[in-house]
């Protein structure tokens, strides 16, 4: 089995600084031997704002990309608060907001985009997960989509 930066390094991924918080909140919390992770918007790799909304701005494939850079930003927090990735002990839950128009149905798919990147990087037996996939009609910065993160945390 290969380790997470093995894993990060194949994909090709760089993970970023994580970002300063838009607003008086703190980006991550670790409590009790879980880390939990603010939401994170949809930024690319130049630290541009993915925005508009699914089924009008952005189309399914646009929005699965969006939802994978988001899931970049969780683990750029995450590595922030734990500093090795490695002691991520289970990935629990994600909770995503997809800005969209009202008859726009696919927002699991597009949060596959996160859930997806999180199998890639930890593996199944660690990134098997519980999570929430929602419309938003607004979302800060006009972002695509938001997802937050709850992780289990090794010593």
């Amino acid at each position: 089995m290969k380790s997470v930066s093995q894993n990060i390094e194949a994909l090709g991924l760089v993970i970023p600084d994580a970002p300063k918080p838009l607003g008086n909140f703190a980006p991550y919390l670790l409590d009790a031997g879980y880390l939990y992770i603010s939401g994170q918007i949809s930024i690319d790799a130049n630290g541009d704002v993915i925005r508009g909304k699914l089924g009008q701005d952005i189309d399914l494939e646009g929005g699965i990309a969006a939802a994978r850079c988001c899931g970049i930003g969780i683990l750029a927090r995450a590595q922030a608060a734990v500093g090795d990735l490695e002691k991520i002990a289970k990935l629990v839950k994600l909770g995503a907001f997809v800005n969209a128009v009202p008859n726009f149905s696919d927002h699991p798919k597009v949060v596959n985009g996160a859930s997806d990147l999180m199998v890639e990087v930890f593996g199944p037996e660690i990134a098997d997960h519980v999570r929430f996939a929602v419309g938003s009609s607004s979302l800060p910065a006009n972002a695509a989509v938001e997802i937050e993160a709850v992780f289990r945390v090794d010593a």
